[in-house]
């Protein structure tokens, strides 16, 4: 029998490696099932192991099908979507007529689940034509099934495991016993085909592990998450809200500002020592802004469009009295209409600015920073709390340079961005090269010199990174810095962004030696990125147990009796004319409840004042749930001034993934 025809099953038992927890194979590095024919000239067949990591979206997506089994049988008349493997589970989406699923529902589809598997069904592959799928899916009534069948290329299989059957590419465990452990975690609304304009399904998410350990491990994260989850925490610490009248987009409250315009402050200090100047520019431009830079082409989908009284105007004069049109008629005449967009990012608008007069090589590296407000129109299903909105700021700039210097540019920007998040407490940051995606602007030979500029200056700090091919913005290939929070979880925070385009079509040039004309280098590059996003990913890395430098109180004095009140007072008012955020409650409740209601804020400490602190001058102080002891109001004094600049600022050398680089060049006027 020839390699083509075997599958993976069929070597691993010829050769004694089809054990009993084998749910799979890598043949030649490629994750196959053992009931997938291999591919012709197989060379390398490799058993996967339940113990192995990529035996996990096996057995993910071997539970989405169990679970959407139970479904239909417990729910008949119920429509399949999708139902992939995730990177935290699997999920399956559904069309039910007769109502929506309940908790109540979940654990009835997990008992229904766990029969199955006891049934221990094994799971089949089936290969058939488009004509004989269509046919069992149509008797089905497998709508978006059927829809899904027109857009996949041959071979088309279906899975089977005891009656019931998917539309499906696998890769599959070999029986419904290898499935040992899993939990069906919540409900959610979907759009089919995560659009809008769409029918709205139901989604079930679920999570699956090879063991029941595993598993129990899993869910106690789920909880610490959720413990942590930023939006709970935002109301309770009294940080943002949001309003329906404004969709996905934050009001800080005053606590929640603090925060905000501390952090802007950490970066603005950043960019002192770095070279960089700050500009303010517009919030709406012309739409001829949006088309030079390819904005409008590229991302109009995203963006926010701004009508004024006289587009209208525009817009009903043009329609009025022409008689029915159709809707691409209708849509050209509104977009024609259209004079101006609010802006999704910074950097057009820096490109004016550069452009606004002569530049000379002795004004390179040009570094422009800006934290104006940014509008994006995200769809409504992937909006989340702060870390993912409408309206929001970044830490944004934008370095113009030539490109002898863009290596040194990428090295400082790596050497920046890990200072900044050694001092948030995170650890080393992960680094990802994202290379040119389908959808582009600009010739094969620009990004390759794009591509190549970045990789040497991430070789050049010897960092370990990944590439992610097809990833890259659309003007540009970037490096992405992605940092593990305090549950593992990660984020991506920093990039830069290296780009020949923008500079190209906005005609940016620069003096050089000997008078000649030459293009800049664009990069494009955030250390936090969006500021909203920041603060909930560090909400949540904290758990609200902010650093104390970052705070919005960083202690409260709290007086025993109202015989201290006016001692409280006078201490924060001399604490804030130190610089540091005091507060004082000399209110009428008891101790206790003043304690804890600045344990709930999480107040970094509190300064307890008795009579007898009130005598000697001290204080009692406290660091969260950790006893101090009684400290002189100067000794706290110092400490709470010490404490109040970033660890990198408090006298110690950051650890650097390089030598210490010259100094920046003196700041550029614009």
């Amino acid at each position: 029998m020839s390699a083509a025809a075997r599958t993976a099953r069929g070597w691993l038992e010829e050769r004694g490696l089809l054990g009993e927890d084998v749910v799979g194979a890598r043949v030649d590095g490629v994750v196959y099932d053992l009931h997938t024919p291999l591919p012709a000239g197989a060379r390398c067949v490799e058993p996967i192991r339940l113990s192995d990591p990529d035996a996990l979206p096996i057995v993910r997506h071997s539970s989405a099908h169990v679970m959407a089994d139970a479904v239909q049988r417990l729910f008949p008349g119920t429509r399949l979507a999708f139902g992939p493997a995730t990177d935290e589970g699997f999920y399956y989406d559904y069309e039910r007529p007769d109502g929506a699923f309940t908790e109540e529902d979940l654990a009835r589809i997990e008992a229904t689940m766990r029969e199955i598997v006891a049934a221990d069904r094994p799971f089949e592959r089936i290969e058939l034509d488009r004509e004989q799928a269509r046919a069992l899916l149509a008797a089905r009534g497998e709508r978006f099934k059927l829809e899904h069948l027109e857009r996949i290329a041959p071979p088309i299989t279906l899975y089977r495991h005891g009656d019931w059957f998917d539309l499906c590419e696998g890769p599959h465990v070999p029986s419904t016993r290898f499935l040992r452990a899993f939990k069906l975690t919540s409900i959610a609304g979907a759009y089919w085909r995560g659009d809008e304009r769409n029918p709205m399904l139901q989604r079930i998410y679920g999570t699956a592990f090879p063991s029941e350990a595993e598993l129990r491990a899993h869910l106690e994260r789920l909880e610490q998450a959720r413990q942590r989850d930023h939006r709970r925490l935002g109301r309770e610490l009294e940080l943002v809200t949001f309003h329906p009248w404004a969709p996905a987009s934050p009001f800080f409250l005053p606590r929640g500002a603090v925060l905000y315009e501390r952090l802007i402050a950490y970066v603005r200090e950043q960019y002192a020592r770095r070279g960089y100047v700050e500009v303010v520019t517009p919030q709406i431009y012309d739409a001829e802004l949006w088309r030079r830079s390819g904005h409008l082409p590229s991302y109009a989908a995203n963006m926010y469009l701004a009508l004024t009284a006289e587009d209208v105007d525009r817009i009903v004069e043009r329609l009025a009295g022409r008689g029915p049109l159709a809707a691409d008629e209708i849509r050209a005449v509104v977009a024609d209409a259209v004079r101006a967009g609010i802006k999704p990012m910074n950097c057009p608008g820096h490109c004016l600015l550069f452009a606004a007069r002569r530049r000379s090589y002795r004004e390179l590296p040009l570094r422009v920073a800006d934290f104006g407000r940014l509008h994006r129109f995200e769809r409504s299903g992937v909006l989340h709390g702060l870390t993912r909105v409408r309206s929001f700021a970044q830490d944004d700039a934008h370095v113009f340079c030539t490109e002898e210097q863009v290596q040194d540019e990428i090295a400082a920007f790596l050497d920046f961005v890990h200072e900044v998040y050694e001092d948030f407490g995170f650890g080393p940051a992960r680094v990802v090269l994202a290379t040119r995606p389908d959808q582009r602007l600009g010739d094969d030979a620009r990004w390759d010199r794009a591509e190549a500029a970045l990789r040497a200056g991430i070789e050049a700090r010897g960092l370990h990174y990944e590439v992610a091919e097809g990833e890259g913005a659309f003007y540009g290939p970037k490096v992405e810095l992605h940092l593990k929070d305090a549950l593992g979880r990660a984020w991506q925070l920093g990039t830069i962004q290296l780009d020949f385009n923008l500079p190209e079509r906005f005609e940016l040039e620069y003096v050089a030696r000997g008078n000649e004309r030459r293009r800049p280098v664009m990069l494009h590059r955030a250390v936090l990125g969006s500021i909203e996003r920041f603060v909930g990913v560090l909400v949540e890395h904290t758990a609200g147990a902010l650093p104390t430098w970052l705070a919005p109180e960083q202690i409260a004095l709290l007086s025993v009796t109202e015989a201290q009140a006016e001692a409280c007072h006078r201490m924060a008012e001399r604490l804030r004319a130190a610089g540091v955020r005091a507060v004082a409650d000399t209110s009428s409740e008891k101790l206790g409840a003043k304690i804890r209601a600045a344990r709930v804020l999480r107040v970094p400490y509190l300064g307890i004042v008795g009579a007898r602190e009130l005598e000697q001058g001290t204080v009692s102080l406290r660091r969260r749930d950790e006893e101090l002891g009684t400290v002189a109001f100067d000794v706290l004094l110092e400490r709470m001034r010490a404490e109040s600049v970033p660890p990198s600022q408090r006298g110690r050398e950051p650890v650097s993934w390089s030598e210490p680089r010259g100094p920046s060049p003196p700041s550029r006027r614009m």
